[in-house]
């Protein structure tokens, strides 16, 4: 059989093997302002930067990184949402030669003190709202510069007038030389910094430009070095998957994460690299996100299954706001269901395609053709130069088409490894195949699908049980709006299914109900044996349920009803 079955099914404009750059990540922005100087390369609550302008911000952020101490391999945190600052911030540590280290604004201290110490980064960029939880770890996290920076810098006039939510925030953390504290205002070292690239050599092949935490949805975050080398690779191969993207033409809906790989790399990195303008959304609002739509009239939206999930079930999404700009769309971090694609593209007359990545690998490796044959529930085909197989998780043998093993992925976006942690860079690489830890089967044609997580696997009276299978037959129910499935320990099957299940507005579907849908469609030892009806789901901030979260609340029930 062909080794590489999905490069038939390639459309034809996709190249299997790219040339690719050899300058580092932050070159990507200097070309755009080259080619697209007066384009808007960011939409901030209706404040335009163009790219020559964001340019000669990153240029000056870096001359200020410079000027502070911060030396080539030194490790800057970024603790921003979706702003222009984190943008800046971004490429201007690339500029310096330092190396991003994305932080999540929603993590604890002890989460942020972990990564943090781990990273060994001794200076932050900081949002002015979270300034005191920086500061109550600062000296534990061995940080020798906060910067900060608020939402508020960055809105048009008008805007900042109406803007109270933040302004005392902001006089409290303008109190900064108060204790003697090393901390700078962002717009100040950019207005005191000169507009010129700092000398600085880096070898894109071997250097770090982000250390990326992995979600921590299966476990301790671990460090993930990613090289320039790596990151230019993935934007180069969405590049030519997306080939019918404009350069200089095309607006971004960035309502993904930046923090987040698959929103720095698919939103930020490729956007820019485009020439596009990036409508930064800095938190998921339903009724925000539609007025941005209808008003800015994105052509592009990469998203998570919730965010279109929760476009869908608006009542006014169809009748109010316009949304026949958005043009294609990949879906990531989390299964998309079916019916979630249909009525999305139905809404939009968009196209909807679901893709596949994880952080070891910058993070994309398979994607539906997004003009082609795309299957529905199949993560897609492997991109250009970007191996895949799927093999015993035990004896690493390769297994055949149509049979369910570990997914192993190799390519050019493939990690460098695990920052500080050889012997688990040692478990994740195999001779430069990334173990992804993810279930799946390719079929006779080289489309990859999902089973699920290893580590989330059922094992119920013998039998092997998926939870995504489950719960796209829940999401089949039209009285399901979410559903997710864990395994609970049972006496006699030693695991059984349960299902978390929050129903549409308006609906009041029974366990009953469910269970005589969940027989007509499933094997009996798949149908699940507890429901727990919810209003909400625990995710990530890109839509992932945390099932780690709802295992973790059930033992905690366990331990507290035998006290």
């Amino acid at each position: 059989m062909d080794p590489r079955p999905w490069h038939s099914h390639y459309p034809q404009e996709v190249p299997p093997v790219l040339d690719y750059s050899s300058a580092p990540l932050a070159a990507l922005l200097q070309e755009a302002a080259d080619r697209y100087p007066d384009r808007t390369a960011m939409t901030f609550f209706g404040k335009k930067t163009t790219y020559r302008h964001l340019l000669d911000r990153a240029y000056r952020f870096a001359d200020a990184l410079q000027r502070l101490g911060v030396r080539p391999g030194d490790r800057v945190g970024l603790l921003l949402p979706n702003i222009p600052q984190y943008v800046i911030g971004f490429y201007g540590t690339l500029f310096a030669g330092g190396v991003v280290v994305q932080l999540n604004p929603l993590n604890v201290e002890r989460e942020l003190l972990r990564h943090i110490t781990d990273a060994g980064a001794e200076t932050i960029v900081c949002l002015d709202l979270l300034l005191p939880r920086i500061r109550r770890i600062r000296e534990k996290a061995g940080l020798k510069r906060i910067i900060v920076t608020g939402i508020r810098e960055e809105l048009p006039a008008v805007k900042k007038a109406l803007y109270p939510l933040v302004q005392k925030k902001d006089r409290d953390a303008r109190s900064y030389d108060a204790e003697g504290e090393q901390l700078f205002e962002f717009r100040r070292l950019l207005r005191t910094a000169k507009p010129v690239l700092p000398a600085v050599d880096i070898e894109p092949e071997t250097d770090v430009a982000v250390l990326q935490y992995t979600g921590g949805t299966t476990g301790i975050a671990k460090g993930v070095m990613l090289t320039h080398a790596n990151l230019t690779a993935n934007v180069s191969q969405c590049r030519a998957w997306l080939y019918k993207v404009e350069g200089g033409q095309e607006v971004m809906l960035t309502a993904v994460p930046l923090f987040h790989v698959y929103g720095m790399t698919v939103c930020m990195n490729f956007g820019l690299s485009i020439g596009a303008n990036l409508l930064l959304v800095p938190k998921f609002e339903i009724e925000s996100l539609l007025k941005t739509i209808h008003r800015f009239k994105p052509t592009i939206f990469p998203g998570a299954p919730t965010m279109y999930l929760a476009i869908n079930h608006h009542p006014a999404a169809a009748v109010k706001y316009r949304l026949s700009s958005i043009r294609c769309c990949i879906s990531g971090s989390a299964p998309l269901p079916q019916e979630v694609q249909q009525q999305f593209e139905r809404l939009t007359g968009g196209r909807l395609v679901e893709g596949y990545g994880l952080s070891e690998c910058s993070p994309v490796t398979h994607v539906n053709p997004m003009w082609g044959r795309s299957k529905s529930g199949s993560i897609g085909l492997p991109w250009s130069d970007t191996d895949a197989k799927i093999v015993d998780p035990d004896t690493l043998e390769p297994l055949a088409p149509q049979e369910i093993g570990e997914l192993f992925v190799r390519g050019p976006q493939v990690m460098k490894g695990y920052w500080n942690k050889p012997e688990e860079t040692a478990k994740t690489l195999v001779d430069g195949w990334v173990r992804t830890g993810d279930m799946a089967f390719m079929d006779e044609e080289g489309y990859f699908h999902i089973v699920d997580r290893r580590k989330d696997m059922i094992i119920a009276g013998g039998f092997n049980i998926f939870p995504r299978e489950v719960e796209e037959v829940l999401f089949e129910h039209p009285d399901v709006q979410e559903a997710a499935v864990i395994g609970i320990p049972d006496e006699y099957r030693g695991e059984t299914v349960k299902a978390f299940v929050v129903r549409k507005p308006g609906t009041d579907v029974s366990e009953q109900a469910l269970n005589g849908f969940c027989r007509s469609k499933l094997a009996a030892y798949k149908v699940p044996r507890v429901y727990e009806f919810r209003d909400s789901l625990p995710k990530t901030m890109v839509g992932k349920v945390l099932r780690r979260e709802l295992r973790e609340g059930e033992r905690t029930e366990d331990d507290g009803s035998k006290e």
